[in-house]
C-alpha cells in the first residue's frame, strides 16, 4: 500500500548532503526517515573551534574521533576517562556505533559536535527490548536497549545525533520492538540542535526515581518515531522542537502511533510542555494520534500530563480524536492533557470535548519558567549559535 521505509543502515553510509530530502520548510514533504548518515570524508580540523589534543580549551576537555586525532575513538571510553564533575566531550564527524552509559556520579558533563550539525556527529546502535544478551541471561528490554543512556544531573549536549536503527522488518515475530535512541534519567539535562532517530521509544525523557522531578530542556530538536515515540515521566520543556511520524509498513489501517505517552508521578504537578514547535507527517493524514496516557505498572498512581500549546500540528494528526487511552483503567479524559492556540489541520476543534483547551489564565502557568524553575537552560549558548536563532529544527543547518 505505502512505499518501504528506507533502511537506517543503508543510510550510515550515505552521505549529509542526501539528507537534504529532509529539508522540512513549511509545507514541504520528507521523502522518509531522517539521513543518519555522516560526511564521507575526515576534516583536517576535526575538532573545529573547540581546539584539539595539542590545544585543550580547558584541562577537562576531552577528544574523540573514530579516526584517531583525538584522545579517545570512542564516546564510552571518553565518558570513562572523564570521572566527577564538569567534563566536556568535543566529538568529531564520524559515526559511532557503540552503546554509550554516563553514571549518575558523572554529573555537570557536555558533550559537543564540533561541526555544529547533527547530521555529522552519529551516536547509534540497534538493540531492541526483544534482543537476546550475549550472556544469555535474557532479553535487553526497553530501558536496555537505549543506545545512550544518561544517569547523571546537569548533562548537556549539543549538535549531537542519538539514533537506534533496529528495524521491525528484520525481526518481524519478535514481541519486543521498543528501541530506544536515548534515555534521559538526570536532573538538569538540555539538549540544544540535537535530532533522535528512532521507530518505536525513541525519546526516553524519564527520571531516576519517581521521587525525582527531573527536569529538562530540548531546545530545536528533531525527533522521529511511530509508537509513543517521546515517553516517560520527567518534567521536560520541547521548544522550537519537531515531531516527524513515520510510515509503517507493516500496517495497512490507522492508527500508525502516538507521538507522546507520558507517565508523570501523580505528586509532579508538571509533565510534558511542547511550546512553538511542529509536529509533521510522511503518513497519511489522520493516521497518527497526539497522544495517550502511559501508566506504568511501577506506578499506577501516575497521572500523565501533557500540553501542547503554539505548535503547528500537520494533517497526520487526527483532529477528531487525537487522544487515545492506553489501557481501559487509564483513560486519557481522566489525565491531564491541554492544548493552547494550536494551529494546522491536526489542531481543528471538530469535537470539542477531544480536545481540552487551557483558558489564557490557565496558560500563564505553562511556561518553561514555570516548568524549569530557578535552572536557565535556554541561556546556553554554544560558539556557532545565533542569539535569534529560534525556529523549529527542520533536519538541516
Amino acid at each position: 500500500m505505502h512505499r518501504p521505509a528506507p533502511s537506517r543502515r543503508g543510510f550510515l553510509l550515505t552521505t549529509a548532503g542526501a539528507g537534504a530530502a529532509l529539508g522540512l520548510g513549511p509545507g514541504l514533504v520528507a521523502a522518509g526517515p531522517a539521513v543518519a548518515g555522516t560526511r564521507p570524508h575526515p576534516r583536517p580540523r576535526p575538532f573545529g573551534r573547540y581546539g584539539s589534543p595539542a590545544a585543550r580549551r580547558t584541562p577537562k576537555t576531552l577528544y574523540v574521533d573514530p579516526h584517531g586525532r583525538g584522545d579517545f575513538t570512542s564516546v564510552q571510553a571518553a565518558v570513562d576517562a572523564a570521572e566527577g564533575d564538569g567534563w566536556t566531550l568535543v566529538l568529531a564527524p564520524g559515526t559511532y556505533r557503540e552503546t554509550v552509559a554516563v553514571d549518575a556520579g558523572r554529573t555537570g558533563a557536555t558533550w559537543i559536535g564540533a561541526s555544529g550539525d547533527p547530521r555529522d556527529v552519529v551516536i547509534v546502535h540497534d538493540n531492541a527490548a526483544g534482543t537476546p544478551k550475549p550472556d544469555g541471561s535474557g532479553t535487553y528490554g526497553t530501558s536496555g536497549s537505549a543506545t545512550t543512556t544518561v544517569r547523571a544531573d546537569g548533562f548537556t549536549a549539543h549538535a549531537l545525533t542519538f539514533a537506534n536503527d533496529w528495524l521491525r522488518a528484520d525481526q518481524p515475530d519478535w514481541t519486543g520492538t521498543q528501541a530506544v535512541a536515548v534515555k534521559v534519567m538526570g536532573d538538569r539535562s538540555a539538549f540544544h540542535d540535537c535530532r533522535f532517530l528512532g521507530h518505536q521509544d525513541t525519546l526516553y525523557a524519564d527520571s531516576r526515581d519517581l521521587g525525582l522531578f527531573a527536569r529538562q530542556y530540548y531546545e530545536r530538536c528533531y525527533v522521529e518515531g511511530d509508537v509513543d515515540f517521546v515517553f516517560g515521566r520527567a518534567t521536560a520543556v520541547y521548544e522550537h522542537c519537531h515531531f516527524r511520524t513515520l510510515v509503517r509498513t507493516d500496517l495497512d489501517a490507522a492508527p500508525y502511533g502516538f507521538v507522546f505517552a507520558p507517565s508523570t508521578a501523580g505528586a509532579n504537578p508538571r509533565g510534558y510542555l511542547v511550546i512553538r514547535g511542529r509536529v509533521s507527517s510522511e503518513a497519511p493524514d489522520g493516521y497518527y494520534k497526539l497522544a495517550r496516557p502511559w501508566v506504568p505498572s511501577s506506578d499506577t498512581t501516575a497521572r500523565p500530563m501533557l500540553t501542547v500549546r503554539e505548535t503547528h500540528l500537520g494533517a497526520g494528526v487526527d483532529a477528531v480524536a487525537p487522544y487515545a487511552d492506553m489501557r481501559d483503567a487509564h483513560p486519557w479524559q481522566e489525565q491531564r492533557f491541554r492544548e493552547y492556540r494550536n494551529s494546522g489541520p491536526g489542531a481543528a476543534i471538530g469535537v470539542p470535548e477531544n480536545r481540552p483547551q487551557l483558558t489564557r489564565a490557565e496558560a500563564a502557568a505553562h511556561t518553561r519558567e514555570a516548568y524549569l524553575g530557578d535552572w536557565r537552560p535556554y541561556d546556553w549558548r554554544p560558539y556557532d549559535r545565533r542569539p535569534n536563532d529560534r525556529q523549529p529544527y527542520d533536519g538541516r543547518r
